[in-house]
């Protein structure tokens, strides 16, 4: 039956009415703000013209709420990026607070169901007062929770993204944790429940920035991996995070063309690394220079910080990039750079991404407060994830190589090439140290002895043993590096598999 022009007419004032979401005056407090509103949000994130929306007329379940929660306060749907399909949904505050409800919980469902079984990367733009009330309180309230019994389940068939750009609490909050990359806007929060409500349950005043702000989550919890100014910011590196990876795990990562003038910058590697064990550098001045120009994308940058991690290409390849820092403790391992590492294992493995190891590290950083941690459980955490990782491993000893980290960092027959630089040290620990465990010698009692028994312990140490044993496959020229890998990964391409790994972590959990 055709539509009456009265159906008709009903269906555009519907339409209308949803998309002037919470109303004009809402809408300007925002722009008075300088903050994006839900659907200028995703003008911004997608191709233009390819938003594809699902549920535009859905409202509240109840009566009384139903006539003033237009698309129910999530915007759902599809679209592209760089001609690339995703599904995103976009909290829209200024309806009741983008609060969880029964319909929008559908919402999000069906796009992440669409997601999962077409192989789209999902994005969440989150900004959520959190549980909608009444709509969770009492037995109905109660009968709705736990409807979805894979809501929470996080198996990594695609990628998953989440920008925080307000206030989020409830499901903005839980999909954040269970996201693959997290940005988050200067100025948002994130957090069980609100300060509100967290300042009745412990009856004391809560100030927000401590509550869940940026320099919370990206510098003690590491559950965001980068924080921005604007919303212009975050939706940009949404879109720069999802260009290094497949749209889903059955396929590799995109290649793109390798930016011109990218081997050139290798000439001066030897003035960026002090030849001194003892003199600090910015591994990121490094990682530069291996890496395709411009291409570095680090990932927690202020989590975690003797240790860097970040998404990269080599001769236009996606390559994840695991390097100790010793800008930061030396590059001595601490309990947040082994959840940092673990992680990111579990990402790269995930999606196809080969990783590379640089390595430069004294070995774990040991005291009291790394124990009460639970830095022993944290470091065989990190084994546990290497040793189920099936895409590609490559590991470069810089500087210096000890202990047990030694195994962490790729050695041994946890990577699948190992080479070194000519001045290397492979020691249990640094040689002075050695001396004093083995020798119970000190500097102080005997200077020239000591010397003796360092030169020993390092010539013991250096690379050229490991060599002959084929334990290292290469020693080479630093100036060499990048053109080393840059090769040796043509050759680690996995044709008969496609380059898929196994995903064996593909259920790793997302905190630990």
């Amino acid at each position: 039956m055709t539509p009456s022009p009265a159906a008709l007419d009903e269906l555009e004032r519907r339409r209308a009415k949803a998309l002037a979401m919470g109303g004009e005056e809402r809408l300007a407090r925002r722009r008075a703000q300088g903050v994006l509103n839900a659907r200028e949000r995703l003008d911004v994130l997608l191709d233009p013209g390819s938003f594809f929306e699902s549920g535009l007329l859905a409202a509240s379940y109840r009566p009384e709420a139903r006539d003033k929660t237009p698309a129910d306060g999530k915007i759902a749907g599809f679209g592209t990026i760089e001609g690339r399909r995703v599904a995103v949904v976009s909290n829209d505050f200024t309806v009741l607070g983008a609060s969880s409800s029964v319909v929008n919980g559908k919402k999000i469902k069906h796009v992440r169901q669409v997601a999962t079984d077409s192989g789209l990367p999902l994005i969440l733009l989150g900004e959520s007062a959190g549980a909608r009330m009444p709509d969770r309180m009492g037995a109905a309230g109660r009968a709705i929770l736990g409807q979805d019994p894979t809501e929470y389940l996080r198996d990594r068939r695609t990628p998953w993204v989440s920008a925080l750009l307000g206030s989020c609490y409830g499901s903005s909050t839980w999909y954040a944790c269970l996201s693959d990359f997290v940005v988050m806007r200067k100025g948002a929060t994130m957090a069980v429940a609100s300060g509100r409500v967290t300042e009745l349950a412990i009856r004391q005043k809560v100030d927000a920035e401590e509550l869940g702000g940026w320099k919370l989550h990206t510098a003690t919890t590491g559950l965001v991996d980068a924080a921005v100014d604007t919303d212009e910011e975050a939706l940009a590196l949404v879109r720069r995070f999802l260009g290094y990876l497949p749209s889903h795990a059955d396929v590799p990562p995109p290649r793109v063309a390798e930016p011109p003038g990218s081997d050139d910058a290798m000439h001066d590697i030897l003035d960026v690394v002090p030849e001194s064990r003892a003199q600090t550098y910015d591994v990121r001045e490094v990682l530069q220079r291996v890496l395709d120009r411009d291409s570095l994308l680090e990932l927690k940058p202020r989590f975690g910080k003797s240790l860097v991690t970040g998404l990269g290409r080599i001769g236009g390849r996606t390559v994840g990039v695991i390097a100790n820092n010793p800008k930061f403790k030396g590059g001595s391992i601490d309990v947040d750079a082994c959840a940092k590492a673990t992680s990111f294992l579990v990402l790269c493995d995930s999606f196809n991404v080969p990783i590379v190891f640089l390595v430069d590290q004294p070995g774990f950083l040991i005291g009291i407060e790394g124990e009460k941690r639970g830095a022993p459980g944290r470091i065989m955490n990190w084994m546990n994830a290497l040793s189920q990782v099936t895409v590609p491993r490559i590991a470069i000893t810089l500087r210096k190589n000890y202990g047990q980290a030694y195994l962490n960092m790729g050695g041994g027959r946890n990577s699948d090439e190992a080479a070194a630089w000519p001045g290397a040290d492979f020691g249990f620990m640094d040689p002075a140290t050695g001396v004093n465990v083995l020798h119970g010698l000190r500097f102080e009692d005997d200077p020239e002895r000591f010397r003796r028994l360092m030169d020993e312990i390092s010539q013991d140490s250096a690379p050229w043993a490991l060599a002959g044993l084929y334990e290292l496959k290469s020693v080479i020229d630093p100036r060499e590096t990048r053109d080393y890998l840059k090769r040796l990964l043509t050759f680690h391409d996995r044709s008969p598999t496609g380059n898929v790994g196994r995903h064996r972590l593909s259920c790793w959990p997302t905190s630990f």
